[in-house]
């Protein structure tokens, strides 16, 4: 089992998206930018050494929300998601096909990796709320 910790990056009315390269695992599919848990680190200490790792960005972690498990053909994950923040849009794209800002009720048209989809839909239902 993989530990995969995710962010979900505020700034303003939009979130940090981000679609894999054709030559990750997963291709071209989109996902909240993170990604695994190196042995004895802390989650939101590798979450944050990820976002500076992909995207040079500095962010700050706030809440966990519940995890997702998520069972692919030839492995599966534990997904830990986290709201952020960021006082700052800019970011490098170093390992991703494209990275953009979008709004919370746009993300449903986008084309996720499996893992995702729960947090997407729970942001939605959220918004819905409000």
């Amino acid at each position: 089992m993989l530990h995969v910790v995710c962010a979900i990056i505020y700034n303003d009315d939009e979130i940090l998206i981000a679609q894999r390269s054709d030559k990750m695992a997963l291709p071209l599919k989109w996902e909240f930018p993170g990604g695994k848990v190196e042995r004895s680190e802390e989650k939101k200490m590798a979450l944050q050494r990820e976002i500076n790792e992909e995207l040079a960005m500095e962010i700050e972690v706030g809440e966990a929300l519940e995890p997702v498990i998520y069972h692919y053909k030839s492995f599966s994950i534990t997904l830990y998601p986290y709201i952020c923040n960021s006082s700052s849009k800019a970011f490098i794209k170093r390992e991703h096909r494209e990275i953009r800002w979008e709004k919370i009720e746009n993300l449903k048209k986008y084309d996720w990796a499996a893992a995702d989809v729960p947090v997407v839909k729970k942001l939605i239902t959220e918004i819905n709320k409000m």
